[in-house]
């Protein structure tokens, strides 16, 4: 798969992509994590009786899923609906994603002989991505459409674990204790999402994003000997494209100066952490995405704003400023409130 030579032309001058490029906007744009669903009454009639990794693997209704948050809240980029396993899915690893639990490993990865699971990706194993992007940069025109990915740090702990973790001790115990195998493990976790990164830019995405959801639980130096250099191999295999990247993770204050140096242009910052503060860690060269907690929408609309001018200012003088919540749109929000959010940020931000 070889780079293209210049970003997409219909997306190239839009305020979201302006603004991951640190140039001037007309206005701070805004999208939202899990925007594509969840919240949407539209989404859970769409959705009814289809399972989540089936409803990834059906292009037309990713497309409908992808533009339906844009649709209704006049959001400045689409999300692709998909899961952070597909691409494990995709090359046969047993899993499935439980309502109410997540992604569950029916056969974790402890020892070497396990990494067998993990076969290299192709494009082919994932057809149904480049169909649905296909699909959806035709009826997104000037939007910029996000591809995404996990990254191989949070991807190694469902494999290890088996499911979700609050103490990752089975993850941990195998980085401290068995570290050539770990980074043997991530390493190839690093490969297959590189090319599941490079699937979707191809396709027709303007940006992607690396959630590393669960590098929350790690200190800095461990981040930086046994989980950076897997996200790097990652950001560095899409740099030729000339797209925007970017690299989120939950509980990652500590971090965010080492998420940025392993390769984002855009670093997003969860609400613990004010933009500014933020700014002062990760250091000049680098866009910031984020942070209104989202529980601030179940809040009154008049507490949102309040909120929201907190972000906005201490975003002000950045170098470049993409409005998102501090982690995904819960399921109980009010959709209208996301609605509004939007709204309040393109009038307040108006240049």
């Amino acid at each position: 798969m070889s780079a293209p030579e210049t970003p997409p032309s219909a997306t190239y001058d839009s305020a979201f992509l302006k603004a991951c490029r640190r140039e001037p906007v007309p206005h701070t744009p805004v999208w939202f994590m899990r925007q594509a669903g969840r919240s949407l009454p539209e989404y859970r009639k769409v959705r009814e009786g289809i399972p989540m990794l089936e409803s990834c693997m059906r292009p037309e209704l990713v497309t409908e899923i992808t533009l339906q948050p844009v649709r209704r809240h006049n959001v400045d980029a689409a999300i692709y609906y998909s899961d952070i396993v597909v691409p494990l899915k995709a090359i046969g690893v047993d899993l499935d994603i439980r309502p109410g639990v997540g992604p569950v490993v029916e056969n974790p990865i402890r020892t070497r002989a396990d990494l067998a699971q993990l076969r290299d990706l192709t494009p082919e194993d994932v057809s149904y991505v480049t169909e649905a992007i296909g699909l959806l940069t035709r009826e997104l025109g000037p939007t910029p459409l996000i591809g995404f990915a996990g990254a191989p740090f949070t991807l190694a702990s469902y494999l290890v674990e088996g499911g979700p973790s609050r103490t990752y001790e089975n993850a941990k115990a195998m980085m401290y204790g068995d570290p050539e195998l770990w980074a043997d493990l991530l390493d190839r976790l690093a490969e297959i999402t590189a090319v599941f990164l490079k699937v979707q830019i191809e396709a027709g995405a303007s940006a992607v994003q690396l959630f590393d959801s669960w590098a929350g639980a790690l200190a800095p130096a461990d981040y930086r000997r046994s989980v950076l250099p897997a996200s790097a191999k990652v950001f560095e295999a899409v740099e030729g494209y000339g797209v925007p990247r970017i690299h989120f993770g939950v509980g990652c204050g500590e971090l965010l100066k080492l998420m940025g140096e392993a390769g984002a242009d855009v670093v997003g910052v969860d609400w613990r952490v004010p933009l500014d503060e933020a700014a002062r860690r990760v250091g000049p060269g680098k866009a910031l995405q984020g942070n209104l907690d989202p529980t601030v929408l179940f809040a009154s609309t008049e507490a949102v704003e309040a909120k929201t001018r907190e972000v906005l200012d201490s975003a002000e003088g950045l170098e470049g400023h993409v409005f998102n919540l501090g982690h995904g749109v819960m399921p109980s929000t009010d959709p209208d409130a996301l609605t509004r959010l939007v709204e309040y940020v393109h009038t307040r931000t108006a240049r």
